[in-house]
């Protein structure tokens, strides 16, 4: 470079941080002004001979991202300084020691975390990036800012990619999609998480992007005028009742556009709510409500509303602190208009998110609560190393997407959950005492199943018994990623109790037949029953799916008929499909049929779709070829539900170790005083099984009875007809 050049270079260097200085959100002290200066220094120092592929000097790049720290997210001196070095350590000669002499341990904690962050391998593979992302929440443990530090740095990245190859810009952008934007948006940073996600549709699907960036340019002189014109109507009644305000239309985003043409299967023009109006008034914080529905009842008088469409988050704001009241009505020109109601409060923690609550904090703050709950679940949800990283991650971007419901505890107190919710979800919001021994629900005082969907505004309450715990089941029912992690890691612990003492069953047993109880012994056990692990063979061994005859089979088969067993089994898959394939048909070995899952029918599978064991599918009744079963995505799928529903049955794959099957036990004998709850205690008290119906009547002192019971197997089937024999008056016990 040619020193006229430099010269510039440094001039431009110079401007972006005096602008910096200028356009920070908190007014800057001296003290703070003097953190700023060193930290910019530093990096000034430590990036001197580096460049970006863009060919400009690498420093650009943390005085970008310490701009939209200072600006768009509106954090303090702390951060803005953090920003600057965010590369120093990871880039530079310098290290985390210098950092901690020179700044302090707040800003060195919040560099390592980000240093973290940047370590972090990245890869293609979805389990890989979802378990980066599980290490990168991690840090929140230190310092939330750490996490929004990194969402700016990785704005301005995006940015700035044009010069990337064109498979890195991808790559990033569905990261950005993937995990960036959802984590933005839980935080509140709306306006950071609208220009990611169309950044991010620019790189993954720019042809779509520049087409909806054209139309929306092409309609922007009518848009203006339309918005011009909503306006005027509602101006002058605005001012005559002295409010201090501003009108604004705001574009709805690329992105959202998109999503909206997808989801409702429409070209632009037929998306209706391309824009909002945004009122923004003054207000002091004790009259922002009251001013919120005057200015709800000045538009209403003019302009129809949509009963359909109120959203009110001024008096439940969402547990991101969001505050505002939406109507959407009908404007001119016969056009549905979104309009945004919010005193400058309540937009500045729109815009700013987090950083906006310190500004804002009185004492016990509701929107700062709302953060600190949702780090503590997060947190929690963390610590749990059992939960597969891809479910933890898609669990988690349903809960930050959601849309939020507000139910009422039975004393009253106002929950927020997200849409979709059921009772077991709430349950396990409260305590996750309280959701592991859920017995049942009331809703609005009417018995519900754990299944039913919670709406905004019902009164919850839990019926909990010290006997009942998380079954399989019930990951059907829960939707948060919390509910859905205490159930998987309760099974777990109780697979593992089971599991214990299949271990001993099988020492005995194996003795019995003079087999050795050893290491070798029990992964001969695992390949010959074709499963994972030795945990796997103890859990099934425990609950009688594995019992003596099956011992023998495997004992008669040790010897050169193992070997070649083996040596069959033993493949090792070519292809990571291959694996996949088979990974998913060992956990799933049984299609079940009906409402209550519960039947098993003959069956075959659909040519035109293929599913195999553990896809989503639903079963068809054909005419002259018994049932078919499809994938729910078949391309078939929604011809033949929509022509043909009453030959639908619902259909699922399961693991038949897990699942529980239905029986009905039939019972005679003489009747006398505490027969049936002699009967009903041995069932439920001794051998822990659930009943589903229970009926007795005795006639001239003969009593008859029909329980219909919920079991594992055979075997606890045979052990409960077993021991009902033995009490005294029962005559006979048979299946039905």
């Amino acid at each position: 470079m040619t020193e006229a050049a430099i010269e510039k270079e440094n001039k431009n260097i110079a401007r972006q941080y005096k602008e910096l200085l200028r356009i920070s959100y908190q007014t800057l002290t001296d003290e703070d002004k003097k953190l700023i200066r060193s930290a910019f220094d530093t990096a000034v120092d430590a990036h001197k001979d580096q460049r970006r592929k863009s060919g400009e000097a690498y420093i650009f790049h943390p005085i970008a991202v310490a701009k939209i720290v200072a600006s768009e997210i509106g954090l303090d001196a702390t951060s803005i300084a953090a920003a600057l070095l965010h590369d120093v350590v990871e880039d530079t000669k310098y290290t985390l020691k210098d950092i901690e002499e020179k700044f302090g341990k707040t800003v060195a904690k919040i560099v390592d975390g980000l240093t973290k962050i940047s370590h972090l391998k990245k890869d293609k593979d979805a389990s890989l990036q979802a378990e980066n992302f599980r290490k990168m929440l991690l840090t929140l443990n230190d310092d939330i800012r750490v996490i929004i530090i990194k969402i700016a740095d990785r704005l301005h990245n995006m940015q700035t990619m044009e010069v990337m190859r064109r498979d890195k810009q991808e790559k990033i952008a569905s990261e950005t999609l993937y995990i960036y934007a959802p984590l933005a948006h839980r935080i509140g940073l709306y306006n950071v998480k609208t220009e990611l996600e169309d950044l991010g549709l620019k790189y993954t699907e720019p042809e779509v992007y520049n087409d909806i960036l054209t139309k929306i340019k092409e309609s922007k002189e009518e848009q203006d005028a339309y918005i011009r014109e909503f306006s005027k109507v509602i101006e002058d009644s605005l001012q005559k009742e002295e409010f201090k305000y501003e009108i604004k239309g705001r574009p709805k985003s690329i992105y959202s556009i998109h999503r909206k043409m997808k989801n409702q299967n429409v070209g632009f023009d037929e998306v209706y709510d391309k824009f909002a109006i945004r009122i923004i008034y003054k207000s002091d914080e004790a009259n922002e409500k009251f001013l919120a529905w005057k200015i709800y009842s000045i538009v209403t008088d003019h302009f129809r509303p949509n009963p359909t469409r109120l959203r009110d988050w001024i008096s439940s704001p969402k547990s991101t602190g969001y505050e505002a009241l939406h109507i959407t009505v009908m404007g001119p020109k016969g056009r549905w208009v979104e309009v945004q109601i919010r005193s400058e409060r309540m937009n500045e923690i729109a815009e700013k998110g987090y950083a906006a609550h310190y500004k804002y904090k009185h004492g016990n703050n509701m929107e700062e609560q709302g953060i600190e709950e949702w780090l503590n679940r997060l947190q929690e949800a963390l610590e749990n190393p059992e939960v597969n990283a891809v479910d933890f991650v898609e669990q988690f971007k349903l809960n930050l997407y959601a849309k939020e419901i507000f139910v009422f505890t039975p004393q009253g107190d106002l929950k927020s959950l997200p849409k979709g919710s059921t009772p077991l979800d709430f349950a396990y919001s409260i305590h996750t005492e309280v959701g592991s021994h859920t017995r049942g629900a009331r809703v609005n005082n009417k018995l519900v199943p754990l299944s039913h969907e919670l709406k905004s505004g019902d009164q919850v309450e839990i019926i909990t018994s010290e006997n009942a715990k998380p079954n399989i089941n019930w990951l059907d029912y829960a939707n948060t990623a919390r509910a859905r992690a205490k159930i998987k890691s309760s099974l777990k612990e109780e697979k593992k109790e089971i599991a214990e003492e299949g271990k001993a069953i099988l020492a005995r047993k194996l003795k019995a037949q003079k087999i050795p109880f050893n290491e070798k012994t029990v992964n001969e056990l695992v390949v010959y029953f074709s499963l994972k692990t030795s945990l796997d063979l103890f859990y099934r061994v425990g609950i009688g799916k594995i019992d003596n005859p099956k011992l023998k089979e495997f004992a008669n088969s040790r010897s050169n008929a193992l070997v070649s067993y083996i040596k069959r089994k033993i493949k090792k898959p070519t292809v990571a499909e291959d694996l996949n394939k088979d990974e998913i048909t060992s956990k799933y070995d049984q299609l079940v049929f009906g409402r209550d899952e519960d039947e098993t029918l003959e069956y075959k599978l659909a040519s035109c779709c293929n599913p195999i064991p553990g896809d989503p599918v639903f079963g068809f009744v054909t005419v002259n070829e018994g049932i078919k079963v499809h994938k729910k995505d078949c391309p078939n799928a929604i011809q033949l539900q929509s022509n043909y529903a009453y030959r639908i049955i619902q259909a699922k794959w399961i693991d038949s170790s897990q699942q529980d099957f239905k029986a009905v036990i039939k019972l005679t004998g003489i009747d006398n005083l505490g027969l049936v709850s002699e009967i009903t205690k041995e069932i439920s008290s001794n051998l822990n099984v659930n009943m589903r119906k229970i009926n007795f009547e005795s006639i001239d002192g003969v009593f008859s009875g029909r329980i219909t019971l919920v079991v594992k197997n055979n075997n606890i089937l045979t052990k409960i007809i077993d021991r009902l024999k033995k009490i005294n008056g029962i005559d006979k016990v048979t299946r039905e």
